[in-house]
């Protein structure tokens, strides 16, 4: 019972950190929570699941290129609700950035209607005993793509010029373009980033759960915003490190205690991160780098 609920807490944890991911990259560079961001998760999924369904594209082919179409879209969020407003007060990025979230939810149920939809059974789904230990293996594979992504991520952000670019324009924006950075550039591929990386998310959601639909992007919004402040926002091992420990807490919390208590306690670490180590995990008191 103990490994199999751990294996679930990490599986839910592994999805919350690459969302949390994004959240992030972009405070990190930015300063700013983009709210949108569990939006963008959710509308990776719609891509996702229209491609399989209406244009019968394959499982891999419809995963890159739902993940490509979302970091697209972070683009052009990035330049029409967010860039116009860089010199503004702290206020107008967070408003903006709820228009845009309202805009995507509400888009979605245009498009796609408001109830929910089954997601295409792409994986056949297979039980796998260890011992006393019964896990599936649509656990393992979100696992390893989880990882997978976030080893790409960190080999990135530490041995490209992209990563080292935004690294830099992380600590100064003015001394990176006196360096030759394109701190535009730098920016809006970091939105893009993160962007595929919550479509890469949320497809595993509607995988897991066999539930898509337009609101599905508000909780695991929160949540993911959570395992960021839990880790240390602005940091990308503490984004990966907060969400698997959220994830595990949860889970925890909902087996041994009650299912109803699952939202509550994710919240309840964030207000006691608040209070106890509003840094987080890995973050640094004074300023938060990636």
């Amino acid at each position: 019972m103990f490994f199999e609920q751990l294996l679930n807490g990490l599986t839910m944890g592994a999805i919350y950190a690459l969302i949390a991911l994004g959240y992030s990259m972009v405070y990190g560079i930015l300063q700013i929570i983009n709210f949108a961001h569990g939006d963008i998760f959710m509308l990776g999924t719609f891509i996702a699941l229209t491609l399989i369904k209406v244009l019968h594209v394959p499982f891999a082919g419809a995963f890159v290129i739902a993940m490509v179409i979302t970091a697209m879209i972070g683009i052009i969020i990035e330049r029409l609700a967010y860039r116009p407003l860089r010199m503004a007060d702290r206020m107008a990025p967070l408003l903006s950035a709820l228009g845009v979230s309202i805009f995507l939810a509400n888009f979605a149920q245009l498009i796609w209607g408001t109830e929910t939809h089954p997601f295409p059974k792409v994986v056949n789904i297979a039980n796998i005993k260890l011992g006393e230990v019964n896990i599936n293996n649509l656990q393992v594979y979100i696992l390893l793509m989880s990882i997978v992504l976030m080893i790409i991520l960190q080999l990135i952000v530490k041995k490209s010029s992209w990563g080292v670019a935004m690294r830099a324009t992380s600590y100064h924006k003015d001394h990176a373009r006196l360096m030759g950075i394109n701190v535009d550039k730098v920016i809006s591929l970091t939105f893009a980033v993160g962007s595929a990386l919550a479509a890469a998310a949320g497809i595993m959601v509607g995988l897991y759960y066999d539930a898509v639909y337009p609101t599905m992007g508000y909780s695991a919004g929160l949540k993911a915003f959570t395992a960021a402040v839990l880790g240390g926002i602005g940091s990308i091992p503490g984004a990966m490190l907060g969400g698997l420990v959220l994830g595990v807490f949860e889970n925890f919390g909902a087996a041994y205690l009650s299912s109803g208590y699952r939202d509550a306690i994710a919240f309840s670490i964030l207000i006691i991160v608040l209070l106890v180590k509003p840094s987080g995990l890995l973050g640094k008191s004074h300023q938060q780098k990636v």
